[in-house]
C-alpha cells in the first residue's frame, strides 16, 4: 500500500501543490509553520475523511477560497486507485470520489488508504486526560470498523440531545417525558461501542506488549486494561447484556443527572490504563517509560490495521523523532523498515539518509 502522488488546491496554506512520493520513507523538511503538518493532515484526511486537528471543514479551506481539494493516486488492494475530496465552507456537504465515481459516505473508501499518525502529543498520551486516550482508540477503531464509526457518530448525536433535555428541564419540566426514550437508545448504542472497544483494546494491548518487550529487553511486563462503567463486569458479554448493564448504571445516576443537568454515565467517559510490571504508568511511570509505552501502542495500532487490510498502513510521523532520545529514535527507525512512511522534521540533514526528501516553505514545494 502506498500513496504515489498528492494534489492539493486551497487546502490550509497550500494554494496549489502537486507532490510525488517514494514507496518507502519520505522526509518532509522545513521550518516551523511552513505547512509540513498540513501535508500530513491532507494525507490522513484522504484516507479517513477526518482531520486529526480541525473540528470544522471550513478550517481546512484556504482563507478566502470557495472550496478546497485533496486528491491522490494510491496503489492499494493490488491495483491503482484514486481518491478525491472536495471541501466546502458553510453547510454545503463535501464530495467524495473513489476511482472517479462519486460516493455517499466515507465508509465507501474504507481500507483504500489507512494511515497511522504519531505526533509529539502522543508521546505523553498515557499521562494526559481520558479524552485524549479515547480519541486515540477511536481513531484506530473508526478506520478498522466503519460500523463503529457510524455508531460513535450516532452515540454523540443522542448524547447531545439528552444533554439538552437535562439542561432545559429546569425551565421546562415537561420535556422530561421523552428522557426515557433517549436513555434507552443511548444505552443500546453505547453497548455497541463497549463491545467494539473491548475487543480492540484486548488485541491492541497484546500487540503493544510484544513491542514493549523488545523495547525494554524483557525488563518490564506491559499490560493494557480497558475501563468502562462499573456495572459492566464483562465487556465481552453480548450487546444485549451490556445494554442492561448501562441501563442499570444510568438508573443509579438518574437523580444526580437531574440535579446537575448533565449526562454523568456512559461510554463517553471510558478510559484505559497501562501498567508496567504492575506499576500504574500514569501515576508512577518515568518520562522514558511513558514514551516507550506510547511508541509501542502506536506500532501496535499499525500492526492491527496491517492484519485487517493485508497491507501495512501508511505511517505518519509528525516531528516525533526530534522528541526522542537516540535509543528510542533507533528503535522507531528499525520498525519502519517496511511500508510507506512520512516524517516531518525541522532539521534538514539530520535524517536525510532515510529516503526521499521534500522541502516545504510557506505552503510551497521548493525541492523534491
Amino acid at each position: 500500500m502506498r500513496l504515489n502522488s498528492l494534489q492539493l488546491r486551497c487546502f490550509r496554506n497550500y494554494e496549489q501543490a502537486e507532490l510525488e512520493f517514494a514507496p518507502g520513507v519520505n522526509l518532509i523538511v522545513g521550518d516551523n509553520a511552513q505547512g509540513k503538518t498540513n501535508l500530513l493532515e491532507a494525507i490522513a484526511y484522504l484516507g479517513a475523511g477526518k482531520s486529526f486537528r480541525a473540528q470544522k471543514t471550513a478550517e481546512l479551506i484556504r482563507f478566502g477560497a470557495d472550496f478546497g481539494e485533496i486528491a491522490g493516486s494510491v496503489f492499494s488492494q493490488e491495483r491503482e486507485q484514486s481518491l478525491r475530496f472536495l471541501l466546502f465552507p458553510g453547510s454545503r456537504p463535501r464530495q467524495i470520489f473513489r476511482n472517479g465515481a462519486k460516493k455517499k459516505a466515507v465508509s465507501d473508501i474504507a481500507g483504500v488508504l489507512p494511515t497511522v499518525l504519531f505526533c509529539p502529543e502522543d508521546l505523553m498520551i498515557l499521562k494526559m486526560g481520558a479524552s485524549q486516550r479515547r480519541r486515540f482508540g477511536d481513531s484506530g477503531l473508526c478506520q478498522l470498523r466503519p460500523n463503529y464509526d457510524a455508531a460513535l457518530t450516532e452515540y454523540h448525536r443522542i448524547l447531545d440531545q439528552k444533554s439538552r433535555i437535562l439542561k432545559d428541564h429546569f425551565e421546562n419540566p415537561a420535556i422530561l417525558e421523552i428522557l426515557p426514550e433517549f436513555n434507552t437508545r443511548l444505552c443500546q448504542v453505547g453497548a455497541l461501542l463497549i463491545s467494539y472497544r473491548a475487543r480492540y483494546y484486548d488485541a491492541l494491548g497484546k500487540a503493544a506488549a510484544v513491542y514493549h518487550n523488545q523495547f525494554s529487553g524483557g525488563a518490564e511486563e506491559f499490560k493494557l486494561e480497558y475501563k468502562t462503567v462499573s456495572t459492566v463486569t464483562d465487556p465481552f458479554a453480548p450487546v444485549s447484556v451490556l445494554t442492561d448493564n448501562l441501563l442499570e448504571h444510568q438508573q443509579l445516576h438518574h437523580r444526580a443527572e437531574l440535579e446537575t443537568g448533565q449526562c454523568l454515565t456512559g461510554p463517553h467517559k471510558d478510559d484505559f490504563t497501562v501498567t508496567l510490571s504492575g506499576i500504574d504508568l500514569k501515576a508512577y511511570g518515568s518520562q522514558g517509560q511513558t514514551r516507550t509505552a506510547a511508541i509501542s501502542l502506536k506500532l501496535a495500532q499499525r500492526e492491527l490495521m496491517g492484519r485487517e487490510w493485508g497491507e501495512e498502513p501508511v505511517l505518519l510521523l509528525d516531528d516525533v523523532l526530534s522528541e526522542l532520545d537516540p535509543g528510542r529514535q533507533d528503535f522507531v527507525l528499525n520498525q519502519i523498515s517496511s511500508g510507506q512512511v512520512f516524517i516531518t522534521c525541522c532539521e534538514e540533514g539530520r535524517f536525510t539518509k532515510l529516503g526521499k526528501t521534500i522541502a516545504i516553505k510557506n505552503g510551497n514545494v521548493i525541492s523534491e
